[in-house]
């Protein structure tokens, strides 16, 4: 067994993926096969699937179990958004409750006894990435990160490092520059998109080199949202109206529960009791001609959990999108049959608010680092998100199409994490 003071593992904990890779002091170890049945087995899919209390799936094997087995239990997805929230606390499996970092502990512990195995050792140090922001506010950043830590001590991990991700981008970049520049780093995830100002230098790196970071909890998973509720969500009862008996006032769904059939994180959360009771109440008191057979798919898509497939098909849209003019959005299950016809146009009228807030971070980041536009040299891009064409155009018209590169989408940070963990030796 290698001594696990020969080894630091590097984790990429993502909102949609997760990936480790490790450094030893001869040098940086590439990411490791996490997941054997994926398309890319170094990537382990941020999922954890819950048939019951005594069972628990990770990655591609959590999607095919939640399927085989006619979507019982529960289905965990995009955990990491919960961190900077005070108001949860963590969820029950039956009638076990979970913590938060109970959940994201077992997720991490799973990626160390992966680990462990691979390399035949005992690791309990990592370098740790975290988003440039998990939160506005200090304080809420700051509770999400003591979050995390206590998460991935339940994991196993003793001697945790954290490193901002847009930094371990940059980490990574360093190899591929032949001369020193100025660098902005942007990172656009599935929960956060991540900006650094940073000179990069050849022979090393000093904290002094790095001249701004910053950031926005939106990116992916919020543009899917945005999908759902400007277009998606209205066949599932969105827009219903309803009049409680003896009342005079017509009423709305309630903007709470239209956030959660709209987020692919939230929307498995309906399933509460005190939640499906109101539901089944607002289908009794519904006033519109077609109300209860959008409510009806409601409850199809709360009880049969399809929530990920459905947010699955507008990831799947979202891609076609960013290479094509038009697409079709079509999801067909029994009891379930939802098409849109989708433009680019349109589909950036619908996340238009989401990607105008990700460009004022990525402004404010810029400004905060006293440079201008044209002092920047180059524009490093990483992640999927990145390749929403109107986020590449606003890149485009600050620093010019010469600027922008495009780097490897998965496994820059991750790459980067293993560059500081090696500077530890």
């Amino acid at each position: 067994m290698t001594s696990s003071s020969r080894l630091i593992y590097a984790i990429d904990f993502g909102t949609s993926n997760s990936l480790l890779a490790a450094a030893t002091s001869a040098g940086q170890v590439a990411p490791i096969v996490l997941d054997d049945q994926a398309d890319d087995p170094t990537i382990l899919r941020s999922i954890l699937y819950f048939p019951n209390m005594k069972e628990c799936f990770y990655g591609k094997t959590a999607i095919d179990e939640f399927s085989r087995r006619d979507t019982t239990g529960r289905l965990v997805r995009s955990i990491k958004k919960y961190l900077p929230l005070r108001s949860f606390n963590g969820t029950y499996i039956g009638n076990r409750p979970l913590s938060l970092e109970d959940i994201i502990g077992a997720f991490l512990g799973e990626m160390r006894r992966r680990a462990n195995r691979h390399f035949n050792a005992d690791v309990d140090r990592v370098v740790l990435g975290r988003p440039a922001r998990f939160a506005k506010e200090d304080a809420d950043d700051s509770f999400a990160q003591c979050r995390l830590e206590r998460a991935a001590r339940a994991a196993g991990f003793n001697h945790i490092e954290f490193c901002p991700e847009p930094l371990a981008a940059a980490f990574d970049f360093r190899r591929q520059l032949t001369q020193a520049k100025t660098v902005l780093v942007a990172d656009f995830g599935g929960g956060t998109s991540d900006f650094t100002v940073i000179r990069i230098r050849r022979e090393g790196y000093d904290q002094s080199d790095v001249l701004s970071i910053g950031g926005v909890s939106i990116a992916g998973d919020a543009l899917d949202g945005a999908v759902m509720r400007g277009s998606i969500a209205r066949h599932f009862g969105s827009d219903v109206s309803y009049k409680v008996p003896f009342g005079s006032n017509v009423l709305k769904m309630p903007r709470d529960l239209i956030e959660k059939i709209c987020s692919p994180a939230d929307v498995s959360l309906l399933r509460e009791s005190d939640t499906m009771e109101f539901l089944k109440n607002v289908k009794t008191w519904s006033l519109g001609s077609s109300d209860q057979k959008k409510m009806d798919r409601l409850f199809c898509l709360i009880e049969d959990q399809l929530g990920f497939q459905v947010f699955e098909e507008i990831e799947r849209s979202k891609r076609r999108l960013s290479e094509s003019e038009k697409t079709r959005f079509f999801f067909d299950y029994p009891g379930i049959e939802v098409e849109e016809q989708f433009t680019r146009r349109g589909f950036e009228a619908l996340i238009a608010e989401k990607t105008d807030e990700i460009v004022r971070a990525l402004d404010e980041t810029v400004k905060s680092s006293g440079l201008s536009y044209s002092q920047i040299d180059l524009v490093c891009c990483t992640g999927g998100t990145a390749k929403i064409p109107v986020l590449r155009k606003a890149l485009e018209a600050r620093f010019g199409v010469e600027k922008l590169q495009q780097y490897d989408n998965f496994h820059s940070i991750v790459q980067g994490l293993s560059a500081r963990a090696h500077q530890l030796f």
